[in-house]
């Protein structure tokens, strides 16, 4: 059992010297074999891996890295079949790590629906629609709702308050957004409204996630970044 720790740890850290710290690890893939699946960060590249070795996981990394670039708006590094960084050149913590998520838990022909950015409030019977458009502050998001509820003022800035913490966005007005790059990330904004609209319920799936992914990674000696 120790040889087999010892070498296990040495894999990971072979793993962190080549692809960079664990920003996030998903405990469990529902698509291949129930592998765990961890989003490695370095110099800006974002490297998908996962420990087991079984027939398929190059292609299953494959499947997972194309996912970060459909439902996040990444791009796949040239030459790889496991890479991808943002285009503008930032590195959006937060939301890659709810990325990665998605990326893994979801059907590999999953996509954002078509058409504008809208979604149904969770604690009102608001339709909530997000616009962007260039401003000073570079391309800013726009929060509005239509429907009834009891204070739509106050439910909007909560909706506010939740890209702010789950995008790692920018609030630059009362309803206003931006990521703090300024530059234009619709695919990351649709993975980011239906957490934004529900802060409570994240926040307990965020704790359980961890709590798992904790207990993987602590078997081959290191923690996902947090």
């Amino acid at each position: 059992m120790t040889q087999v720790t010892t070498r296990e740890k040495g894999r990971a850290t072979a793993v962190i010297d080549r692809y960079g710290q664990c920003l996030e690890l998903v405990p469990t893939d529902p698509h291949f074999h129930g592998a765990s699946v961890g989003l490695y960060v370095k110099d800006g590249i974002c490297t998908v891996w996962t420990f087991i070795r079984r027939a398929g996981a190059d292609d299953r990394m494959r499947e997972i890295r194309d996912q970060l670039v459909a439902l996040g708006g990444m791009e796949a590094i040239d030459g790889t079949g496991n890479q991808a960084r943002f285009p503008c050149g930032y590195l959006h913590l937060r939301p890659a790590k709810f990325l990665l998520a998605q990326a893994v838990g979801k059907s590999p022909d999953y996509a954002h629906p078509e058409g504008g950015m809208s979604i149904k409030d969770t604690k009102s019977s608001l339709m909530l629609t997000v616009s962007g458009a260039e401003a000073d502050a570079g391309w800013v998001y726009s929060v509005s709702g239509e429907g009834d509820a009891p204070n739509p003022a106050m439910r909007l800035r909560m909706v506010v308050a939740g890209f702010v913490r789950y995008g790692e966005m920018e609030k630059v007005g009362e309803t206003e957004v931006a990521f703090p790059c300024g530059q234009r990330h619709d695919a990351l904004l649709r993975l980011l409204m239906p957490y934004s609209r529900n802060v409570s319920s994240v926040e307990s799936m965020m704790e359980a996630e961890a709590m798992r992914g904790q207990m993987t990674t602590g078997t081959l000696g290191f923690s996902p970044s947090t």
